[in-house]
């Protein structure tokens, strides 16, 4: 099996189509048809089509195989060849701030919820606020900063962009909630409430595991494996 099939049978699994019509007799006579050259081709763009139709927006990733790129829960991952990684110390995001586990609560309009496998953060930060003062970001911190896990509304646009030429990105889930696994130092930079990518905040990012969960969006990032990675995102509480 090639990439093409794998990955299109990982992404075939998580499809929900809402009661789709009998079409066993067509099925069946295409299948007594003789094979043709071109079927994968045209498998990969039905699935496509079916992605984008089918799949709840806040669930599904929604790849664009023409600019490498793969959107989802906030976070846009671009595949495409970078020409370095970010060196220097990056510029923390707009307005972020450390403050209290209680008080973090108080400044965000989504449940901060803390994982049972790593206990209370070491620091939490907040980023961004808007208008009214909500902050669009929280952070918990762990290992000194080393280990760190981003929540953020699963409702707003994108947040961060990450370039990942290079590293393992393959599909997973959490709580049976659509997952992406970034498995090596990427590219990451913040993207602010205009949409403008702040290339000043870019730094080489640790692996990554980025899920949906109630209606919010997790970044969990480092020195982790997957299956560490899955177990501290399972135990949300």
């Amino acid at each position: 099996m090639d990439d093409l099939e794998r990955e299109l049978r990982d992404l075939g699994a998580w499809l929900e189509p809402g009661g789709p019509p009998d079409v066993t007799a067509r099925v069946r006579a295409r299948l007594a048809a003789p094979p043709r050259r071109r079927w994968r081709y045209w498998l990969a763009a039905a699935l496509a089509a079916l992605l984008v139709v089918a799949l709840p927006p806040g669930r599904a990733a929604l790849a664009d195989a023409v600019t490498g790129l793969l959107r989802f829960s906030g976070v846009v991952i671009d595949t495409a060849p970078a020409s370095a990684p970010p060196t220097g110390t990056p510029a923390p995001w707009p307005a972020q701030r450390p403050v209290a586990l209680t008080e973090a609560q108080r400044q965000v309009r989504f449940p901060i919820r803390v994982p049972t496998r790593l206990g209370a953060p070491e620091r939490v930060l907040v980023a961004d606020p808007d208008g009214a003062g909500a902050h669009r970001v929280a952070s918990l911190l762990y290992r000194g900063g080393t280990l760190r896990l981003d929540a953020f509304d699963g409702a707003l646009d994108t947040v961060f962009r990450k370039r990942t030429a290079g590293a393992d990105v393959t599909f997973t889930s959490v709580h049976g909630n659509f997952a992406i696994w970034v498995g090596g130092p990427h590219a990451l930079a913040y993207i602010d409430r205009r949409g403008s990518v702040r290339m000043a905040t870019a730094r080489l990012s640790a692996a990554t595991l980025i899920w949906q969960e109630g209606g919010v969006s997790y970044r969990l990032e480092g020195d982790l494996t997957r299956d560490e990675a899955l177990d501290v995102a399972g135990s949300l509480d």
